[in-house]
């Protein structure tokens, strides 16, 4: 990373995502023309001795140029493009990325692209980078450090940071401990506001997202909250006893990320306080927080579905294949399923050639029904709306709602069967196979993210091909075993 002394930086830019997306293009447009450029002038001057001094001062250029236009972006906005680019490109620009914003990028960038940016980092520049992090933000990348950066940072930190780092790596990621934070402001009950207010005075500045002030008393036990409306409103002379909160939400460090997540959504938090088994203040968690996780989840959710993990889009072949095929070759086994199931049908499809036309209707409508039910019960388990007292009655309600869907979408299908096959044996198979196939799908739907669920599974992961396999399969079955009983 360039060694870039902060008063040769210019004013970094915070750019909305569309002007991201600008910078982005721009990037490649000079990654683009300089490669070019360098090509042309290799083979036009080959053999020529100055070809070299040629090459190096286009590349000077090359360099320049993106290094002017990238370190005067906002540390997210270099995340973005450093995940947008393939990885050798991607190597180039973090190489020209200020020292200055190595600490921000790090923790901005997703973790698929942070492995491959602290590989290319030496040890001098990961201490560099991580030495000047929080105790919470150290926490987050110390999984993908070095051992040895790690322990040369700890020397350098406080007793009491040293401890906060140490308790910090002890929670899971997915838990409240995980994405605490311990920069916070604390006052005792029995001062003044005006005596809050001086001391905050003193302060170089505010921890973000400070909309309160946590009250404790000698031993960090959290006794209440005063917001900072309160404080700027009353009287100076009145003791903070007096107009602090005492009604508020607090998490334990071993809650899971996301039911402080959903708490965030439920009561329009900003942040909240995090106490230990006895009540102490041990640290906060903010929206900056929530808002991560939240995208993270919703992130995790898309690609399970599809039997996915993250990756990085520009991975290797081999990488991406080790991700990918386990679920695809699962998908293949239950299509595979659902093609010998028709296949048993020959001679009913021979006879009535228009079963094929209409038999993959029956399955396609089942698989969307399936997919709409899955999507509100995965999304209700998410924010912990299901429980063992409701389940059931969901499950009654999802059967009776696409019960009448089905009855709704089958008179159509019904209809559109007998236009095109003038027979309405045919419209009533139609129907009826419709009907079952998409109870089947909400069966599915339902049961699949509750039973994963219940057994600490990702309701998600791979919902998508169980739910293909179960209304192919069994759609193909109904639909012909109908056509053979009834048509026959």
């Amino acid at each position: 990373m360039t060694q870039t002394s902060p008063e040769s930086l210019a004013p970094v830019r915070r750019l909305d995502p569309e002007d991201a997306q600008l910078a982005l293009a721009k990037v490649q447009e000079l990654l683009h023309r300089h490669e070019l450029v360098e090509n042309l002038v290799h083979r036009q001057q080959q053999g020529d001795q100055r070809a070299s001094l040629v090459e190096g001062l286009l590349q000077r250029q090359h360099e320049a140029e993106l290094n002017s236009l990238v370190n005067d972006l906002h540390p997210s906005d270099i995340a973005f493009i450093l995940e947008s680019l393939p990885n050798d490109e991607r190597q180039l620009i973090w190489r020209l990325v200020a020292a200055e914003h190595d600490a921000d990028v790090l923790l901005e960038v997703d973790d698929w692209v942070r492995e491959s940016l602290i590989e290319a980092m030496d040890h001098h520049d990961l201490v560099a980078a991580t030495g000047s992090m929080d105790a919470d933000e150290l926490a987050d990348l110390a999984p993908d450090l070095p051992p040895d950066v790690v322990a040369e940072v700890q020397k350098g930190l406080t007793i009491e940071e040293r401890a906060r780092l140490i308790e910090a790596m002890g929670y899971p990621d997915d838990s409240v401990g995980g994405i605490m934070d311990f920069e916070m402001v604390r006052v005792r009950d029995d001062v003044s506001l005006e005596v809050v207010l001086r001391y905050l005075r003193h302060l170089p500045e505010l921890p973000d997202h400070t909309d309160q002030i946590f009250v404790v008393d000698r031993s960090e036990k959290l006794l209440g909250t005063l917001s900072l409306s309160s404080l700027l409103v009353n009287e100076p002379e009145i003791d903070v006893r007096e107009v602090m909160s005492t009604d508020y939400l607090s998490l334990s460090p071993l809650d899971s990320d996301a039911d402080a997540a959903g708490a965030f959504e439920r009561y329009d938090l900003v942040s909240a306080p995090v106490v230990d088994d006895i009540g102490r203040l041990i640290g906060r968690v903010t929206i900056a927080e929530v808002v991560d996780v939240i995208r993270e989840d919703s992130d995790e959710q898309a690609l399970s579905r599809a039997g996915m993990q993250e990756e990085d889009i520009f991975a290797p072949i081999a990488m991406a294949l080790r991700n990918r095929a386990p679920w695809l070759l699962l998908n293949l086994g239950t299509a595979s399923i659902a093609s010998f199931v028709a296949s048993r049908f020959e001679d009913t499809v021979s006879s009535i050639v228009m079963l094929a036309f209409l038999m993959s209707i029956v399955a396609g409508i089942g698989g969307n029904s399936g997919n709409q039910t899955m999507t509100l019960i995965i999304r209700a388990l998410a924010v912990g709306r299901i429980t063992g007292k409701n389940v059931w009655q969901l499950v009654k309600r999802e059967m009776i709602v696409t019960f009448l869907v089905g009855l709704l979408g089958s008179l159509v299908a019904a209809i559109f069967a007998w236009a095109i096959s003038n027979s309405i044996p045919i419209a009533l198979v139609m129907m009826a196979a419709m009907i079952c196939n998409m109870m089947i799908g909400a069966s599915v739907g339902v049961m699949v993210p509750i039973v994963r669920t219940r057994f600490g599974k990702d309701p998600a992961m791979g919902s998508s091909v169980l739910l293909t396999f179960a209304t192919d399969s069994l759609g193909f079955f109904i639909f012909l075993g109908l056509a053979t009983i009834f048509l026959l």
